[in-house]
């Protein structure tokens, strides 16, 4: 087994997996994934349990903004993508969740680290407990619709950036 570090991402697409529900009756499970060649069919067959919705992800170091050097800040880039007829209104209730969820500066922070408190185990996943400090979420102008003629499957698509602070705990 490969050493465990602390891993924000792999807490808050935890956070975001068990929170977003386009159907909002939670039928099925949002899957995230490391950014690297993925084929959103194949996404689709190896997990029919999603709720059609998959996130692909990015961790982005940022330069410290204070000389205390213990508060880590870091976004994260992430690209929704939603499959089926109700791709254009998943992603429209994803991207207004993930606002919900994360734009709400501390109070997020600490929603996001009572959650994990709550329904982590350490043991189990690939990161050390973190403390998150603050949230704030930024969309970039850019969406995307993706048809694929072959089969005339629509995508939908839509980039967002979660900025965050945090430091690790310790255990």
């Amino acid at each position: 087994m490969a050493a465990v570090i602390h891993h924000p991402p792999t807490i808050i697409n935890a956070y975001l997996a068990a929170k977003i529900d386009p159907a909002f009756n939670a039928q099925g499970t949002t899957y995230f994934f490391p950014t690297l060649p993925t084929e959103i069919d194949s996404l689709t067959e190896t997990f029919p349990q999603s709720n059609g919705v998959f996130g692909v992800y990015d961790r982005m170091f940022k330069m410290r903004r204070t000389p205390f050097p213990y508060i880590k800040c870091e976004q994260l880039l992430y690209y929704f993508y939603s499959v089926g007829d109700d791709a254009q209104k998943n992603m429209v209730i994803t991207q207004q969740q993930v606002s919900d969820l994360l734009d709400n500066g501390d109070d997020s922070a600490k929603d996001l680290n009572e959650w994990a408190t709550a329904n982590l185990d350490y043991e189990t996943i690939e990161s050390k407990p973190v403390f998150f400090h603050n949230f704030k979420i930024y969309q970039l102008e850019e969406t995307r619709d993706i048809v694929d003629f072959a089969t005339a499957r629509t995508y939908a698509g839509n980039k967002i950036i979660i900025d965050y602070d945090w430091h690790p705990i310790n255990s």
